[in-house]
């Protein structure tokens, strides 16, 4: 169990809870592959023992609980010519994505701050996601010439509150979803106003009796709630090619302006691959076909240029000023993902 307080990942056992506190606040807790060690190794130790009840994993930052996979480690792993090394990194992540997914106990993520990419992939699976008014959620791959994974291609679309098309439009413009936001599309099952005191409850008396005592009702409106026809009638279409074709033509001229301005820096090529994933993944059986999908699909789109210059642009140099190759031909991305 690794206790050390420099360790990526604090692992402790309180009362019958295990505590994973992602704990690299310099990278605002972006995951690399030791982190994803230590959750693993704890999840599975947990799993069959009987003394723990029930799992919560935070954040030791007053600014993120996760910002994402650590994909400037996978920049320099291509960059070196080490492409197996980063796949295993990233198979080794959705596998642990898949463990929370599935997990025989309470898993209670408390999100009190920003969230986005690798960092949902550890929270969004669990039974509980609890999240503070500070919490933001995004995923912003497109901006980085990568897709939606961490079987968010999968779960988004699954949500409570969610649908194939909310689904794609989260994944494709890379959207923040604030505290109305995530409660109306049920990433989020729960509002709490202070993420300490839900800890000591929680630990003191199991996560039911926690929210039953401290969930409380968002003072705001949903963005995606009043975007919903819009975004059902544009972002439902498949294809990019027809998505985009919708909002060429859909009569609600404001939304369809914050979606433009929303993408205006994606790699045109990922916004292809990313709408192929989706729409695939829209009939997957369970979120491990899911994961395979993203597998196949994401060791394609790493080796393509825009991965590289992605992660330069807006992680690297953060200039913000990639130059992306033209969309690819969708059938490159066809080709290699599973259809139901």
């Amino acid at each position: 169990m690794n206790t050390s307080n420099d360790a990526p990942v604090l692992v402790s056992v309180r009362n019958t809870t295990g505590v994973l506190e992602l704990n690299r606040p310099k990278a605002l807790n972006s995951l690399n592959p030791e982190m994803v060690g230590i959750i693993t190794d704890a999840l599975e130790r947990w799993r069959d023992d009987e003394g723990i009840t029930q799992v919560l994993i935070t954040s030791t930052s007053e600014k993120a609980f996760c910002s994402g996979g650590d994909v400037r480690f996978a920049r320099e792993g291509i960059l070196d010519g080490r492409e197996d090394d980063v796949d295993r990194f990233f198979a080794d992540e959705y596998a642990m994505n898949n463990l929370i997914g599935t997990y025989p106990k309470p898993y209670i993520a408390l999100i009190d701050g920003i969230v986005m990419g690798g960092g949902l992939g550890v929270s969004a699976h669990g039974s509980h996601r609890i999240i503070t008014g500070k919490a933001w959620a995004s995923m912003p791959e497109m901006a980085i010439g990568y897709v939606t994974d961490v079987g968010i291609s999968h779960a988004s679309q699954h949500w409570p509150g969610s649908s194939p098309a909310i689904g794609a439009f989260i994944g494709l413009t890379g959207h923040r979803l604030r505290t109305a936001d995530l409660l109306h599309t049920g990433l989020a099952t729960h509002l709490v106003a202070d993420a300490a005191a839900f800890t000591e409850s929680l630990i003191a008396e199991g996560v039911d009796a926690a929210v039953a005592t401290h969930a409380i009702t968002p003072d705001e409106s949903s963005r995606i709630a009043e975007w919903t026809p819009a975004i059902e009638a544009t972002f439902g279409a498949g294809s990019w090619e027809r998505i985009d074709a919708a909002l060429d033509t859909h009569e609600d001229t404001s939304f369809v302006a914050e979606v433009r301005e929303l993408m205006a820096k994606a790699s045109p090529s990922a916004v292809v691959a990313a709408a192929e994933l989706y729409d695939a993944n829209r009939t997957a059986p369970d979120l491990a076909a899911s994961l395979r999908n993203e597998t196949v699909l994401g060791e394609l789109v790493r080796r393509q240029p825009d991965f590289v210059e992605g992660v330069r642009a807006v992680l690297v140099d953060k200039t913000q000023d990639a130059q992306f190759i033209p969309a690819q031909d969708p059938a490159v991305y066809r080709e290699v993902l599973t259809r139901w």
